[in-house]
């Protein structure tokens, strides 16, 4: 099964909170709302989302599917 995000994925966004990592290797994502917004951050075994994955319709799912197959 093609677990795959596509190029543009869609994501859903409930607040304007964002992640400010003190690293930028650290990010794993970026949107574009009016600038640049961290969307995910990963660092050794931690991944964390600013989205609602649960309401990312196939893109959210894909993702979680994803997250539970990573073996870090």
């Amino acid at each position: 099964k093609n677990l795959s995000l596509s190029t543009n994925p869609y994501v859903y966004f409930v607040h304007s909170f964002h992640f400010k990592p003190e690293n930028p290797a650290n990010v794993a994502a970026i949107t574009q709302y009016g600038g640049p917004v961290v969307a995910a951050i990963a660092r050794d075994n931690l991944f964390g989302v600013q989205f609602h994955p649960e309401k990312s319709q196939d893109t959210g799912l894909k993702l979680l599917a994803n997250f539970l197959r990573w073996r870090p």
